[in-house]
């Protein structure tokens, strides 16, 4: 076969082409390597691995030669986020402050996939520190949508989404922290999986929200998703907030399941025409299936995004606090003394919507305000987790279009960071409450371009939620 001949079908066929010797890593690598630097017209990869993915590739044919059991992931070439360390090799967040420094270990989830022979061949462009919700606001420029350029790919793992929608490479890593890799996928056409909070380690995660983030895969199949995910999912040592809980190995058996939906989410005037046209579509065809879907009410709607944003900015101006230009990363050259090397360190290295969740998270923690704001958060982040297990006592999943429109153009709403935070607007509650979400394809506007349809389940259950995402 001419390996410009070879076509990624999914991860397990790719597994089982390299133990038949149809293709050698090797070869597989090079094409990819091909792909990432030579057609990624998207600003999709900051720096792609060469040396260490060929190193990879070439052991991974020496153990296949010599007859040793390989990993379930033989063969993967995976891309990661430019905010998952990877031990001596650069990472950045896609910030000035972070640029050229390399890290010292690996983050537990990619080198899950590492022990079990993936692949990894680059680090992804994304919203720097992980916020934003249109990949506008990397260091490094936009990334654009490899659907049509002219969009945004969604964020803030805008990089990872494209990667994988343009065959770069045949999956990636992003963090979801309140639809970070949901949001994105749905702009792209791809499978979108944020787990359960404390399912996957978040060690060797560059922190943006401690209590929110995931990490999570893109994929172009559940099957793949699932696939990734328990191998990265599990208890860490290195992570007290990762769960001990067991990972199930197989998929829900169940066969029939019970969907409710917000009633204030599809009359909402700013929902696309065309999503709710597909969204009540597919509500269709599960009803047609045999399974029953009830429209409910939740009280909290107008609340999710005001609550995410004071409690999210809150543990961010925390979490950055460690970039000072002393201890690691870039240092400002008109550094003079200690004061002077923080504050310009600091306003040379950080972009502006870095500093504007920096200074909202500081107001919101400072006193006088703390009650009124960061304390209230915290309650009512309670109340929408109790409202979210309520709904779920009665329904097996919550679903909902993943974003309220197909992607947008590259600079329409990057003056207007209000209309960038209510971006999060169905993707939210799952990090507030801490539950699995995935997104999957739902269909795509008379333009051609994608919409996504999200399940929400409940807490640790993510093997029905696989089994319901593969009904779409």
């Amino acid at each position: 076969m001419a390996l410009s001949d070879y076509s990624f079908i999914n991860l397990v066929s790719v597994r089982e082409d390299i133990v038949s010797k149809k293709i050698s890593a090797l070869d597989l690598v090079e094409l990819y390597l091909i792909r990432a630097t030579k057609e990624d017209k998207y600003n999709a990869f900051l720096e792609v691995f060469s040396d260490s993915a060929r190193t990879a590739a070439a052991a991974l044919d020496q153990k296949i030669a010599s007859g040793e059991a390989i990993g379930e992931l033989a063969g993967a070439i995976i891309g990661i986020k430019d905010n998952l360390c990877y031990k001596d090799h650069c990472v950045g967040a896609s910030s000035k402050i972070l640029d050229g420094f390399k890290s010292l270990y690996t983050a537990s989830a990619v080198q899950n996939l590492i022990d079990q022979d993936a692949i990894i061949i680059g680090r992804l462009n994304c919203d720097e520190f992980a916020m934003g919700s249109s990949n506008e606001n990397s260091a490094y420029g936009v990334v654009k949508n490899p659907i049509d350029t002219s969009l945004v790919p969604g964020g803030s793992s805008g990089g990872s989404a494209a990667s994988v929608a343009a065959n770069l490479c045949m999956a990636s890593l992003g963090s979801d922290t309140g639809g970070s890799i949901r949001q994105p996928a749905s702009f792209t056409g791809l499978v979108g999986l944020k787990p359960t909070y404390g399912r996957v380690s978040r060690y060797g995660l560059i922190a943006f929200a401690s209590s929110f983030d995931q990490i999570g895969p893109f994929t172009k199949s559940v099957d793949d998703s699932e696939l990734i995910y328990r191998v990265m999912a599990g208890k860490d040592p290195l992570d007290s907030t990762c769960s001990k809980q067991p990972v199930h190995k197989k998929r829900s058996t169940q066969s029939k399941f019970t969907f409710a939906y917000y009633e204030e989410v599809i009359n909402s005037p700013g929902l696309h025409p065309k999503t709710k046209e597909l969204f009540f579509n597919k509500i269709e065809v599960l009803k047609a299936a045999g399974h029953e879907v009830i429209s409910t009410s939740f009280p909290y709607l107008e609340q999710l995004v005001p609550c995410y944003y004071v409690l999210t900015t809150a543990e961010a101006s925390s979490n950055l606090g460690r970039y000072d230009g002393v201890h690691y990363g870039a240092r400002s050259k008109a550094s003079e003394d200690i004061p002077s090397t923080y504050f310009n360190s600091r306003t040379e290295g950080f972009g502006l919507e870095v500093k504007r969740r920096i200074m909202l998270g500081t107001f919101v923690l400072s006193t006088g305000y703390y009650d009124a704001y960061y304390s209230k958060g915290q309650k009512v982040r309670r109340l929408i987790k109790d409202a979210t297990d309520d709904i779920l006592s009665k329904a097996d999943f919550l679903i909902s279009p993943t974003t309220p429109h197909p992607a947008f153009k590259v600079g329409e709403k990057a003056n207007n960071p209000i209309a960038l935070y209510l971006e999060d607007i169905f993707t939210v509650q799952a990090n507030l409450a801490g539950n699995p979400a995935i997104t999957v394809p739902m269909g795509t506007t008379e333009g051609g371009l994608p919409l996504g349809f999200q399940f929400l389940g409940k807490s640790f259950d993510e093997e029905t939620l696989f089994a319901a995402a593969s009904l779409i």
